[in-house]
């Protein structure tokens, strides 16, 4: 038997059994489009916190209060318990590399603001003037905080475009005050800036100066101070003065974190490959369930056609010949299957894209490639067993219409 004969049988008896063939390339289409979908997802988490980052610009270091490496924990910023906090006199200090450029130490926490009768938790943010610049954020209308030294206090503040709707409606805030906790503070502009950034949410954010936001939370210490270096090669010398000045700050003990842009990014990276690697795993068992469907259609087919196999033995096809046969039938049912998954995939991913047009929603080529490659060692490994019982049956048997 000739490879074209062996091409067109196996064609014809998948042509020839349309419910049959339907099931299997739907149950092998789920799973190879199921791989796609899913890393998809991964890929546009992944994309998404990338441009998160990367919005925030290429030259960022963040210094946390708390040494990282020494206790294993995460910055005491976050866990309540550091052995000395930043201040102001420390943020002032970094300005003594000449590899830093612009700083902006920050207090964060959530208070009640209030408006004419009107009251809402806000998160309320102490920065300097240079946060602006180095968010990369844009001004709505008015002004942002004034540029004075860090330890002064102006009751000013900038509000976020949602906090301006819900207190001001369509009028100007602009020279109106609001009251945060106890103290009351004039807005001098609003932020043009929409959606959440990094944990913060521009529209729902009210800016204070840094010294307003310890006199306003009672605290004294700093929770992060973002730095801007002067250039992208100078992020090593960078993080190396900020860790030496801290030290000699806090009498030779070093206890504060500096991470680098190109770090998180780089960690979050790691992340998201494993994960999207992971949900490929996990939509890749779809693939072997599909495979065990072909394995056991494909032996029924082998009861089913126990006349047209003796034929052919008859005819003087060998056992090979009877195997390729079967095997050849099986990929045909794992190639049409994985093609209409691709298909699948990327319409599914499209609707995606359509329903939330501000995601990619791309599936990785390596994704796709290797759900259909697996989908075809799914089908030659699952039609095997059908194949080798084809091949083993006694000719004059099967002509009778039996299998023994």
């Amino acid at each position: 038997m000739r490879t074209v004969d062996c091409n067109r049988i196996a064609l014809g008896a998948v042509l020839r059994y349309p419910l049959r063939t339907a099931m299997m390339l739907l149950a092998t289409s789920i799973g190879v489009g199921s791989v796609l979908i899913l890393t998809s997802l991964g890929e546009t988490a992944r994309e998404y916190i990338t441009g998160e980052f990367q919005s925030l610009g290429t030259r960022l270091l963040v210094v946390f209060p708390g040494k990282t490496e020494t206790s294993g924990n995460m910055p005491g910023a976050l866990t309540g318990s550091v052995e000395r906090d930043l201040t102001l006199d420390d943020a002032r200090a970094l300005y003594r590399s000449p590899h830093v450029e612009i700083l902006a130490p920050i207090v964060v926490g959530s208070m009640p603001v209030t408006y004419g009768g009107l009251e809402r938790d806000t998160t309320v943010l102490g920065a300097t003037h240079d946060f602006l610049e180095i968010r990369n954020w844009k001004m709505g209308i008015g002004e942002f905080l004034p540029d004075v030294d860090f330890d002064r206090t102006p009751p000013v503040c900038v509000i976020g475009r949602k906090v301006r709707e819900e207190f001001f409606g369509t009028g100007s805030p602009i020279g109106q005050w609001l009251r945060v906790a106890d103290r009351r503070c004039r807005v001098i502009g609003v932020l043009a800036q929409e959606g959440t950034s990094m944990m913060i949410d521009a529209n729902e954010i009210v800016l204070v100066p840094v010294a307003y936001a310890q006199m306003l939370f009672d605290v004294s210490g700093l929770f992060r101070i973002i730095i801007q270096a002067s250039d992208r090669g100078d992020m090593t010398a960078a993080k190396r003065d900020i860790v030496e000045i801290i030290k000699q700050r806090h009498y030779g003990v070093e206890d504060v974190t500096v991470i680098t842009q190109d770090a998180v990014l780089a960690t979050f990276d790691g992340i998201f490959d494993t994960l999207t690697r992971a949900l490929a795993g996990i939509a890749s068992i779809s693939l072997i369930v599909a495979g065990v469907l072909i394995m056991n259609v494909m032996l029924v087919a082998v009861s089913q056609r126990t006349r047209e196999v003796g034929l052919l033995k008859a005819l003087g096809a060998t056992r090979k010949q009877i195997i390729a046969l079967f095997l050849t039938e099986a990929i045909f049912l794992a190639v049409f299957g994985g093609a209409a998954g691709l298909g699948l995939g990327y319409l599914a991913a499209a609707g995606l894209r359509a329903l939330f047009p501000g995601f990619a929603f791309m599936p990785p080529l390596w994704a796709a490639v290797a759900a259909f490659m697996v989908a075809m060692a799914c089908g030659v490994f699952f039609g095997i067993l059908p194949a080798r019982k084809a091949a083993s049956l006694d000719p004059i048997a099967a002509l009778a219409g039996r299998q023994s």
